[in-house]
């Protein structure tokens, strides 16, 4: 098993051997006959986020996070073996983002991060052409079977087909790209049009008809661009800078200003409460243990400001020894309202924010209020890196100036270029998934996770479907990815009386992830769930049952399990464990321990060493609290043993109803 999400799965040619790249920045390398790791190649040191074998089966290459393409020589066919490094040739300046090796396996063709593109020889890799960058990242790149072409597809949905054998660009057939759908409104960007100097001042800015890209320079130390463009109230502009991306040395800021030079208030957030940080400082990074003086008057999606920059709170502090975590919940945190990471000193104040219309003037209360400008440094979804970008809302029609600058003020002939795009967003989503080719025991459930990336403004919900499985076979489907948030689980279960599937039943299943983007229904395949095989008994079992108390739970036969659940209210839960050939503890996890419960709705009262049921014992009961900002609706949960290699639970459903009808079970 890999320790972390599965990026890409690629098949040896004779069908024996699969490889798996995984974010833990691993290539693994499986025995198809009966699941056997036969070696693991851990030389990457990045997200591995691409895997393929040559054609001929002689090699493996994969790429990922740490910009280098990393080709192994194939070894270890039938049993386990070292399979030695060939090469790990550092190839852009950014992640990887795909690559495909050409159907005669003499040529690999990469796309990078950066919008870079560039062809390689195979097995050498020695770098044949660098391609000029690219409208958009190539996030999807095949080569065409029996020819000496690659298809190319890009994020803006612009297709291209390129020749291998001439190392140069010809024009492919027109293709569809599923993955990245937008609004039938959008326009692709016009042709990229130069900056023209002086355009330092609000009277010789530049004027701009969007969408367009613009090219430019700091020409100088201190030197800053001005341009001008139309926007209608209720059109949203995007506004962009390539530049580190593309190896430029400038740490770029754009502001969006009125056409008298005044800058355009983007929201005014008044403090509610203060605080400030305790125990240690806070990097620039991490989403996880954010320590704050009086935290427990704090809530869940409320907004904190600290010294410029505005965070959201994702998830309570789990026990003394930590803090909270803010958005997205994982990895690098994300900002709000345009602004900037920052690191953060011991004792340095911070505010529970509400945001305010631009131009309000709220009422005072003792406590500061922010006016917060359309401005931004570092992009706040942290993809893009230190160039800047800001989706724009026009308070009125009419014309506005984006400027552009260093944030340091730098400036100079040589090292410092930039494009502006000025378009309309492009909202839209990518789900990967991970659980895929895995073994579900009889009577027994593995997991299949969903992690989501929400592009320019996209919010919602996504809903995922898994349909056609194998007889013996049930998935909680359809399952949610919930409106703000980025992951779902559910469980794949096999019946005690299931049989292996066979190839066509498992390239029968379908996984789907559709979502409501721009008013209408916007659907990603996802493909299959591989070879989903039939594992051995299982070592241990567990199942969710009702407590004592059942005056929030309803059993209908044929139906799951039920519990009901009110914001503010906790209600108790049994947790049974049959332990078929397993004597230790059984852990069922940290604040991570209730499986796909509702956001705001989580396992309470664990402890510092989490869910678990210690040896000689079968069962405990276990507590689920439903914060405040909870929401109605149902959705299925489980619990997850760590024992066994993860045996899942059945999943029950949880109701959470409205707080406002909340009478005589309140509190419990």
């Amino acid at each position: 098993m890999h320790k972390g999400a599965i990026f890409d799965l690629a098949w040896h040619p004779d069908g024996k051997v699969l490889a798996s790249a995984s974010a833990d920045e691993t290539v693994k390398l499986w025995r198809v006959a009966d699941g056997l790791r036969l070696d693991t190649l851990n030389q990457a040191q990045g997200e591995l986020m691409s895997v393929a074998f040559t054609p001929d089966g002689e090699h493996i290459l994969a790429a990922g996070a740490d910009k280098r393409i990393h080709l192994w020589r194939f070894v270890s066919r039938e049993a386990p073996g070292l399979n030695p490094v060939v090469h790990s040739r550092f190839a852009h300046e950014s992640a990887i983002h795909a690559f495909a090796v050409s159907s005669d396996g003499r040529f690999l063709l990469s796309s990078a991060d950066d919008r870079s593109l560039k062809l390689w020889s195979v097995p050498d890799l020695e770098l044949l052409r660098a391609f000029p960058t690219q409208p958009d990242i190539a996030a999807a790149v095949v080569a065409v079977p029996g020819a000496d072409r690659f298809l190319m597809a890009r994020l803006n949905g612009s297709t291209e087909a390129f020749s291998s054998q001439r190392a140069a660009p010809v024009r492919g057939p027109s293709i569809g790209v599923a993955s990245r759908v937008v609004a039938p409104s959008v326009v692709s960007a016009s042709p990229a049009t130069a900056e023209a100097e002086p355009n330092d001042t609000p009277v010789s800015a530049v004027p701009v008809s969007w969408p367009a890209e613009v090219s430019g320079t700091m020409g100088r130390a201190g030197d800053v661009d001005l341009y001008r463009f139309s926007a209608e109230a209720g059109r949203a502009v995007l506004l962009e800078i390539q530049a580190a991306r593309n190896q430029s040395k400038l740490d770029s800021r754009i502001e969006v200003l009125h056409p008298n030079g005044e800058p355009v208030e983007h929201v005014v957030l008044q403090a509610t409460r203060d605080s400030w940080f305790t125990f240690r400082g806070k990097d620039s990074e991490t989403a996880d243990d954010f320590r704050l003086h009086n935290w427990a008057e704090m809530e869940l999606n409320e907004y904190l400001y600290a010294n410029g920059e505005v965070v959201r709170l994702w998830l309570y502090p789990r026990g003394p020894d930590s803090g909270f975590k803010v958005y997205p919940g994982e990895g690098r945190r994300e900002t709000y309202f345009g602004t900037t990471a920052l690191a953060h000193a011991l004792g340095q104040p911070a505010y529970v924010v509400t945001p305010l219309p631009a131009g309000s003037d709220p009422a005072p209360n003792g406590l500061p209020v922010f006016r917060l400008n359309y401005v931004n440094d570092d992009d706040s979804s942290r993809r893009r890196g230190v160039d800047s970008v800001l989706i724009f809302h026009p308070p009125t029609t009419g014309d506005f100036l984006v400027r552009v600058s260093d944030v340091r003020g730098f400036g100079g002939e040589q090292g410092y270029p930039y494009t502006l795009s000025v378009r309309p967003p492009r909202p839209d989503f990518k789900v990967t998934l991970s659980g895929t080719g895995m073994k579900v025991s009889p009577g027994s459930g593995r997991e299949i996770a969903f992690k989501a990336e929400r592009y320019e403004g996209f919010d919602g919900p996504i809903r995922i479907d898994i349909t056609s499985l194998p007889p013996g076979f049930t998935a909680s489907s359809p399952v949610e990815i919930e409106a703000g948030q980025m992951s779902a689980v559910a469980v794949l279960h096999a019946d005690s009386t299931a049989t292996a599937p066979d190839a066509a039943a498992d390239q029968a299943v379908q996984v789907v992830a559709s979502a409501v983007v721009g008013g209408r229904t916007v659907t990603h395949a996802l493909g299959t769930l591989g070879d989903i095989q039939l594992g051995p008994p299982a070592k241990v079992t567990v199942e969710i049952l009702p407590s004592t108390d059942r005056t929030f739970v309803k059993e209908s036969a044929g139906q799951p399990l039920e519990f009901s659940i009110r914001p503010g209210q906790t209600i108790t839960a049994r947790v049974r464990a049959v332990r078929h050939d397993f004597p230790g503890r059984i852990e069922l996890g940290n604040e991570d321990s209730g499986r796909n419960l509702p956001y705001g709705v989580y396992v309470d009262n664990i402890g510092l060493n989490g869910l678990l049921i210690v040896e000689g014992q079968t069962e405990r009961d276990f507590f689920i609290t439903a914060s405040k900002i909870a929401r109605p609706g149902t959705r299925l949960f489980h619990l997850r043993a760590r024992a066994d290699d993860g045996q899942a639970s059945r999943p029950v459903l949880l109701r959470v109803l409205p707080a406002e009808t909340l009478a005589s079970t309140e509190g419990r």
